[in-house]
């Protein structure tokens, strides 16, 4: 009788212990994801042995009800004591697998900043019904976007930043109603926004500078509520400025510099809560708004290379804060203000106009 009570515990164990582990099909994944990556500085897969890989594989971790692998976070610039320990970054060369796809259950896909991995973007990660986070900033891939990567309706993150991928962003990227950060900053991305943008309703940050954007700024952007940061900065992007931007509730950072945009600026940008306002090395012409008041706070106000003309507005003074200032490079013209905010500001900050005078330039005859 005790024999078969030990035998029945013995194999309830065995069971328990089998379903807590690591499923076979996910832990083949895994390994033949890492196949297609090298990794010898920090020795980082070195953990990656045995059958549990649930616990004590680098990078890895399991959904404690599903016992299914649910993380990869891989980040070659880390405070982990390995990183400590070695005093250095990683660096990573190799492709990222098809095999990925095969860990149904993935929510956070996190291989950023090794700086060798080429290759493109897996298609098949838009199959991935649970992923939540896609960060895979500092690499060297290729390729484009998914075309299909609007089907993560659960998606909160992207960001392929610093790689060198190419084509246009897809058509079923506003379809993403969850995400919160969209980061594409430093590739080779060509083509217009999309007009729909706006259907990103979710959207805290928008960063896409320093790709080849062509086309007009979509208003609809406008439509999105909770937008804090908008970085469109080193395009192409053409047209002017829609207005509805300075109506925006949240928005805080506004980077446009390095484009090809034209017309005025828009009054609401000047009374508005943006804090960051660079408009710089673009073709905006007529006169800097004189639309200043208590509600005017900025940090950063960058309006220098373009075709500005005109006075410095008086209303300027009315300004709440204004930390740096820079309307050099223009074709200004007239008396800078007296006070604040020119009292600490320096002469590098208006040269290149047309005949701007007074303190900190030439005194006005």
């Amino acid at each position: 009788m005790m024999g078969s009570f030990l035998y029945i515990t013995t194999l309830l164990l065995g069971i328990i212990s089998a379903v807590q582990c690591c499923p076979p099909s996910d832990r083949a994944a895994l390994l033949a994801f890492r196949a297609a990556l090298n990794e010898s500085s920090l020795g980082i897969f070195n953990t990656w042995q045995g059958y549990e890989c649930c616990h004590g594989w680098y990078g890895v971790s399991c959904d404690q009800l599903t016992h299914r692998v649910a993380d990869i976070n891989l980040r070659g610039e880390s405070e982990d004591p390995l990183f400590q320990k070695a005093h250095k970054t990683g660096y990573m060369t190799g492709t990222i697998s098809p095999a990925i796809c095969k860990l149904e259950r993935l929510s956070s896909l996190t291989i950023a900043d090794w700086k060798g991995i080429t290759g493109p973007i897996p298609s098949c990660v838009t199959s991935l019904p649970f992923l939540r986070i896609i960060d895979l900033i500092g690499n060297k891939l290729t390729g484009e976007i998914p075309s299909e990567i609007g089907r993560l309706s659960r998606l909160t993150v992207l960001n392929v930043a610093d790689n060198c991928l190419s084509g246009r962003i897809p058509r079923s990227l506003t379809n993403l109603s969850s995400l919160m950060h969209l980061d594409l900053r430093n590739n080779r991305i060509f083509g217009t926004l999309p007009t729909n943008f706006g259907k990103l309703r979710m959207l805290s940050r928008a960063l896409l500078s320093g790709n080849r954007l062509i086309g007009k700024i979509p208003y609809s952007i406008s439509y999105i509520y909770r937008l804090s940061d908008l970085d469109l900065s080193l395009n192409k992007l053409s047209g002017t400025i829609p207005p509805s931007l300075g109506k925006m509730h949240v928005l805080a950072t506004l980077n446009l510099d390095g484009n090809n945009i034209s017309g005025t600026i828009p009054p609401t940008l000047i009374n508005s809560r943006i804090n960051i306002l660079n408009l710089s090395k673009n073709s905006i012409e007529g006169y800097i708004p004189d639309s200043f008041d208590e509600r005017s706070y900025f940090m950063v106000m960058d309006l220098s290379y373009n075709k500005l003309r005109g006075k410095i507005p008086k209303s300027i003074s009315s300004a709440t804060f204004i930390g740096h200032l820079d309307v050099s490079h223009n074709h200004l013209c007239g008396q800078i203000p007296a006070g604040s905010p020119f009292d600490h500001l320096e002469a590098s900050s208006f040269t290149y106009n047309d005949c701007l005078c007074g303190k900190p330039l030439k005194p006005c005859r």
